[in-house]
C-alpha cells in the first residue's frame, strides 16, 4: 500500500519544482498527480478520470487530459505508450527526460522505471553511426519481472 505521508511529501516536492520552473501545481493538477502517485500500477486517462470524479463530480475528459499534459510537461509523470497509461516519475530531480527506460511485466502489469546510462550511450552511438541526432527517447521493454519469474 502507498504511504500517504510519502505521497504528500512528493506532492510538496512537485509543487516546489513547478514553482522553480515558473509553473503552478494547481489543486486539480495536484489531485491528478496524487492519484497517479497512489496507484498500485499504471492508470489510463479514463481510469484516472473515474477516480477524479469521486472527488470532483464535474470532471470531464478534457479536465484529465489537460492535467496529464501539464504533469508530463513538468516531467512529474510518464506515459507508457504500450499500455496507454501513466506512471509517476521515480526520479526526484526529473532530469532524465531525454531517455526514459521502462521494464513492463506482461504477467502482472508492473512497470519499473530505470536509468541506465550505458543503454542511453549505446542508443546514442547507434544513432550517430546512422547520422541521426536523437532527441527524446522512451524505451519500453516487455518481459517478465523477477517476482513473476520466481513464482
Amino acid at each position: 500500500m502507498t504511504d500517504k505521508r510519502d505521497v504528500q511529501h512528493r506532492l510538496d516536492e512537485a509543487a516546489s519544482a513547478c514553482a522553480k520552473d515558473g509553473a503552478q501545481l494547481t489543486e486539480l493538477r495536484r489531485a491528478v498527480l496524487g492519484l497517479v502517485l497512489e496507484a498500485e500500477g499504471p492508470l489510463t486517462a479514463y481510469q484516472l478520470l473515474d477516480k477524479l470524479k469521486e472527488i470532483r463530480r464535474n470532471a470531464v475528459p478534457a479536465t484529465i487530459y489537460r492535467a496529464l499534459e501539464f504533469l508530463q510537461g513538468q516531467r512529474l509523470i510518464h506515459r507508457i505508450e504500450k499500455l496507454n497509461a501513466f506512471v509517476p516519475c521515480m526520479e526526484a530531480d526529473h532530469h532524465h527526460h531525454h531517455a526514459a527506460q521502462f521494464l513492463i511485466c506482461r504477467k502482472c502489469g508492473t512497470v519499473a522505471e530505470m536509468e541506465d546510462h550505458a543503454v542511453l550511450h549505446a542508443l546514442e552511438q547507434a544513432a550517430k553511426r546512422q547520422g541521426f541526432h536523437p532527441g527524446k527517447a522512451v524505451i519500453e521493454v516487455d518481459g517478465i519481472c523477477a517476482a513473476c519469474s520466481a513464482a
